[in-house]
């Protein structure tokens, strides 16, 4: 295979990747083609940090596979996961507006592949597309309404309420007393990173639900036996 093939190949992946996420969603192809023409490529083993907290800001990403923890680490060594970034999302756009670098640090969490759309190029497209300019305030709108529900699930007096919480949010609406199962789409512990608790802790929750026939636990499957109960759970925990 020539280079000119493969390079042609490269960039129509990268388009595809690009079209699959929310933030550039709906653009024309040939916006489409000029922003993969531009974006580098980068893969990560499980345990490779993308950037540090604090680092020089080369652009924001978007995962092609894998997941990215995106997370702080406090003056006592705890680590406190913001979020976990898998296929088709994007993060680290609002580094682009800063000049302090990036504010959190980004591992990738299992074997990943990341694009990563160059800060300098990106403006200058920026620059002659206001539509895609609103498309980046929009993305960043969309992460800080998820960093502030994230807030204020932290909120919640214990682990065991926000883990009911988290678990309900998965569940369909309206709720049902109908068994729903939910695919964690992380490991525990990661889980419990982004719950502001540790795996152990998790665990012995998770375990005290099964003897109470409030849920099932399956690898990294949860099946919520009966959605209303789990509710009825929380509401006596918060004192509704």
């Amino acid at each position: 295979m020539t280079a000119t093939r493969t390079k042609i190949l490269r960039q129509a992946a990268h388009a595809h990747t690009l079209r699959a996420c929310q933030l550039f969603s709906g653009l024309p192809p040939d916006a489409l083609e000029s922003i993969a023409n531009i974006c580098v490529p980068r893969c990560l083993a499980k345990g490779d940090f993308l950037f540090y907290e604090g680092g020089p800001t080369d652009g924001f990403y978007v995962v092609q596979s894998g997941a990215v923890s995106v997370h702080r680490v406090n003056a006592s060594g705890k680590e406190h996961v913001i979020a976990v970034f898998r296929a088709g999302q994007s993060f680290a756009e609002a580094a682009l507006a800063s000049a302090g670098g990036y504010p959190a640090n980004a591992c990738a969490v299992e074997d990943s592949a990341v694009l990563l759309v160059p800060k300098t190029p990106f403006f200058d497209m920026l620059r002659h597309s206001p539509e895609l300019a609103l498309r980046m305030l929009g993305a960043m709108s969309l992460h800080l309404r998820d960093l502030v529900g994230r807030l204020d699930d932290l909120t919640l007096k214990d682990v065991e309420s926000r883990l009911a919480h988290w678990l309900l949010k998965q569940c369909p609406r309206p709720l049902t007393d109908a068994a729903a199962e939910i695919s964690l789409g992380r490991t525990k512990r990661m889980l419990a990173g982004e719950l502001g608790t540790v795996g152990e802790t998790l665990s012995r929750t998770l375990a005290k639900w099964r003897s109470l026939d409030l849920v099932r636990v399956k690898g990294s499957a949860v099946t919520v036996i009966n959605p209303l109960l789990l509710d009825a759970l929380l509401k006596r925990n918060l004192g509704d």
